[in-house]
């Protein structure tokens, strides 16, 4: 048998999260700033034009003003103005799940990155690995498909285009980010617990809140249903060694699978780097046509930065929030309600 070494998949997966967790720290580092000017209410005419000074990537944190535009998108035609970033990169993450799995929660996500450096930085420690119970695990997944199912059905169910719209154009929406920041650099008692209660599951069991707890990633695992790209095993090259499931970030049993069609999966080529025989774990399309992996990594990339270059090109990117309009909410925003 040849083995093989594909460990520089890991590598490239780990420099791609490194990259995006660090390019938006210093976003969240430079829309710091930027609100802290418009608190400390200053010169109107120059805060519009500190209007360029703000990172519009930091809309990413906002999905579920992103689920609401892309309603009113596709129903109205009507392009969110206000947080139009974050629709873009919702619709990134939705086509990627289309086609690479969910490549955005496996490389792009910072979220997923974290919880991964988490785990890993515990490995150091301690080797231990403790395994949730099959039903306590089964019934703890659940949660996040229920709640991605109660977004569904208040946003697309029961909000209509209308109701999105007057929702979009309102103070609230309009410093959505201001109140997602003050949500880490105001935390109350509650929140510290619940974060600290989230680090230290993280460390415990690997990818707690990716697995168990984001509706968004539940989202894109259901549409990754419809990726033709699946991991895929050749029995016949198989040695059975089982670094594959044991590697997995998802606990996914790669081994004892032909074609892993789970939603679990994140496209994150884990099982694949760590496989030693050559052609017994692949990406591959229907047909067992096997996908390079630096052909996926670079799939990968294209899908994502390609969709947020198109968004810039073609207007799609910045805020319409004028100057003025940030100077009279951002000073109010403790105060302000949600309709």
């Amino acid at each position: 048998m040849q083995q093989i070494n594909r460990s520089y998949i890991r590598y490239a997966r780990y420099a791609a999260q490194a990259y995006v967790l660090l390019f938006l720290l210093f976003a969240g580092y430079r829309f710091y700033l930027f609100v802290e000017q418009y608190e400390n209410s200053g010169n109107a005419q120059q805060l519009t034009l500190m209007l360029n000074d703000r990172p519009a990537s930091i809309e990413g944190f906002l999905p579920i003003g992103a689920l609401m535009s892309l309603k009113l998108w596709i129903t109205t035609g009507v392009f969110d103005r206000i947080h139009p970033a974050g629709l873009v990169i919702f619709i990134s993450a939705l086509l990627m799940s289309l086609i690479v799995k969910k490549g955005f929660c496996g490389w792009i996500c910072p979220v997923g990155a974290l919880s991964d450096a988490f785990w890993r930085l515990r490995q150091q420690v301690s080797k231990r690995r403790f395994v949730m119970n099959r039903w306590v695990d089964f019934a703890l997944r659940s949660i996040k498909y229920l709640l991605m199912g109660l977004f569904l059905y208040i946003i697309i169910i029961k909000m209509n285009p209308i109701a999105i719209e007057s929702f979009i154009e309102g103070d609230y929406y309009k410093i959505a980010d201001v109140k997602m920041l003050y949500f880490f650099t105001r935390m109350s008692t509650t929140t510290v617990m619940s974060l600290t209660m989230l680090f230290v599951l993280s460390l415990v069991y690997r990818n707690f809140w990716c697995r168990y707890l984001c509706p968004y990633g539940g989202l894109l695992g259901l549409l990754s249903a419809f990726s033709p790209l699946k991991i895929t095993r050749n029995e016949a090259a198989c040695i059975h060694c089982k670094r594959c499931s044991h590697h997995c970030p998802s606990s996914i049993q790669v081994e004892q699978l032909s074609r892993v069609r789970t939603p679990e999966c994140t496209g994150c080529l884990t099982c694949v780097s760590h496989c030693p025989a050559k052609g017994a774990l692949d990406m591959a399309a229907p047909g067992s046509r096997v996908l390079q992996p630096l052909v996926f990594i670079l799939l990968v990339a294209v899908l994502f930065f390609g969709t947020l270059g198109i968004g810039r090109v073609a207007g799609k990117w910045k805020s319409a929030v004028t100057g003025s309009e940030y100077l009279r909410i951002i000073p109010h925003t403790a105060a302000l309600e949600h309709p």
